[in-house]
């Protein structure tokens, strides 16, 4: 009898060794098969994603287009009651003064950004540390 009861101890190891086996082999099989299906997904939206980044600079290509066609316009517009070298130098004059005031409002974004550290987090991530210290001090 007592050989009776070893053998199904041995038949279960070998099917519990043989479960084991196969869920590692269908986990490995899982990870794999999710890592496939995450790569095809980021290819496809890469592509996706410059399909778009392309269609956007092709659209400011062409804004970029028209604006100098409406800047050829208000000069003109302007020629029609001074002369065409007056009208060029008011239309360039606001320009410029747009494009400096454009630059100090960037600069005053840039200074606010700078330095590049993600603060709050640092600061999350400080309190966090300091109280699993309190708590490993308890």
């Amino acid at each position: 009898m007592a050989d009776g009861n070893a053998q199904p101890a041995v038949a279960q190891e070998a099917s519990a060794g043989e479960l084991v086996k196969q869920l590692s082999e269908q986990v490995s099989r899982l990870i794999r098969d999710e890592l496939k299906l995450a790569e095809y997904e980021m290819t496809r939206k890469a592509k996706r994603a410059g399909r778009g980044a392309g269609m956007f600079g092709g659209s400011g290509l062409l804004a970029l287009y028209a604006v100098g066609c409406l800047l050829a316009a208000a000069i003109i517009g302007l020629a029609g009651v001074l002369p065409a070298w007056a009208a060029a130098l008011i239309v360039g004059g606001a320009l410029l003064a747009a494009a400096g005031l454009a630059a100090l409002l960037g600069k005053s974004q840039v200074s606010k950004a700078t330095p590049p550290v993600p603060e709050q987090t640092v600061q999350s991530v400080r309190a966090d540390v300091e109280e699993i210290r309190e708590r490993a001090h308890r």
